[in-house]
């Protein structure tokens, strides 16, 4: 079994992988998407995005980072994946599931699901102009609107030369609504030779494995549920309980002082809210702390109440021993 980080735009930035990958339990991770339009691309936006690049193409612990291209234009996404790979990635994976109506608009990410020719002409062009030992690997979702196009689409991506292909088992039009549909996933794997990668809803170690049991896949892939539960590769891979809360809390403080210095500060507030929304669906105190930060709009205020919350848990913690 294979456990993948996944692409959450805004979300997994590199400091929540440095932070999710030293806890442990991940074989890849993939990178928020870069955005190719008409243009051959600067080391300094790969570098931005995957500052891994710099140290080997791995998070601190070791863990492979592989970036991710979001465009509609086979050459120009050509183009750029020989410069990630030049910089150090160690592979590219190209993103045909990105729901955002601002991406789909300029026909990148989940539309490209509408166009089965399109993206067979992208993903050949991309494994033909990057080296054969770098694997081209390619996320989608199960359709756009429905899945009638689901198993041409994954056909077309294999039969293009795509290395792996990642399946959030949803349409576009589904969002994350849940169930995710991992039967279709099996579906698709009786139709095409190239290893498929399960993704959507596991939220715990059961999940997992009735999403592998449900789509004959696994390799996995965690998004949202890596946020709720920070060991949720570890809790699915050596059955670890979820990550005790005053550990939860550590962690917040650490990835509050990471992107308060970082160049990202700004986004800081933003950021552990969103971090938060997932939080709260594992650990009920993320849910009481979290209705005192919500209202919170400055960094300081945000960190000087983590604080607080953390010393309330240490206190509590060595009265009970």
């Amino acid at each position: 079994m294979r456990i993948i980080l996944a692409p959450m735009e805004g979300v997994v930035d590199h400091l929540m992988r440095e932070m999710l990958t030293a806890i442990g339990g991940y074989d890849l991770c993939v990178t928020e998407f870069v955005r190719v339009v008409d243009q051959k691309l600067p080391a300094r936006v790969f570098t931005r995005l995957c500052p891994e690049l710099l140290q080997g193409g791995k998070t601190l612990a070791g863990t492979p980072v592989r970036v991710q291209l979001l465009g509609q234009e086979p050459d120009w996404l050509a183009e750029n994946a020989v410069r990630a790979v030049e910089l150090g990635s160690p592979g590219v994976d190209l993103n045909f599931g990105c729901p955002a109506k601002t991406v789909n608009k300029s026909r990148g990410g989940a539309v490209l699901l509408r166009d089965t020719e399109q993206l067979y002409r992208i993903v050949k062009a991309v494994r033909a102009a990057v080296p054969a030992e770098f694997p081209v690997t390619a996320k989608i979702r199960l359709g756009y609107e429905d899945t009638r196009l689901a198993i041409a689409n994954a056909c077309a991506i294999a039969e293009a030369g795509a290395s792996s292909l990642a399946i959030h088992a949803r349409t576009k039009s589904d969002g994350y609504r849940p169930p995710a549909y991992w039967p279709w996933i099996a579906k698709i794997k009786q139709q095409v030779a190239i290893p498929l990668v399960a993704n959507g809803e596991i939220w715990n170690a059961e999940q997992a494995l009735l999403c592998q049991e449900q789509s004959q896949c696994q390799d996995i892939m965690l998004g949202r549920g890596a946020l709720a539960m920070p060991n949720l590769a570890q809790h699915i891979r050596l059955k670890q309980p979820p990550l005790p809360w005053p550990e939860v809390l550590a962690l917040l403080m650490r990835y509050s002082e990471f992107e308060m210095s970082g160049e990202k500060g700004k986004y800081y507030a933003n950021r552990v809210k969103q971090w938060f929304s997932y939080l709260k669906l594992q650990y009920p105190q993320a849910s009481e702390l979290f209705q005192q930060l919500r209202v919170l709009t400055r960094s300081a205020d945000i960190l000087a109440l983590l604080q607080q919350q953390r010393e309330i848990t240490e206190r509590a913690e060595a009265r009970s021993v």
